[in-house]
């Protein structure tokens, strides 16, 4: 099992940058694909970006590419999000999330840190 704990998030104007970390639990990390979604006032959770076990690979949503930035550091367990250039509608409240590999769904699942982009 992992447990998971956002922070970083605040209140940002647009333009700005934030840097949203995830804590995990446990001994394990390394063998957990890493994730970040995030969900907007009324409006489904979606997926913004992800990172393989070592840090290979890593994959985002249209809507951020090019402006975010998904990282780890296994020795640390910790996953980083670096999002510049933010606009209005990245306004939303952004998750961790862990899977093994295997797996096509995520398992465990931060709280939550709220991020605001004003105009």
């Amino acid at each position: 099992q992992v447990q998971l704990v956002e922070s970083g998030g605040g209140l940002v104007q647009a333009g700005g940058s934030l840097r949203l970390s995830c804590a995990a639990s446990g001994r394990t990390f390394s063998m957990y694909a890493m994730g970040w979604f995030r969900r907007a006032p009324g409006q489904e959770r979606e997926f913004v970006a992800a990172i393989s076990t070592k840090g290979r690979n890593t994959d985002y949503a249209d809507t951020v590419k090019g402006r975010f930035t998904i990282s780890r550091d296994n020795a640390k367990n910790t996953v980083v999000l670096q999002m510049n250039s933010l606009k209005p509608e990245d306004t939303a409240v952004y998750y961790c999330a862990a899977k093994l590999p295997a797996l096509y769904e995520y398992g465990y699942w931060g709280q939550g840190t709220q991020v605001t982009v004003s105009s």
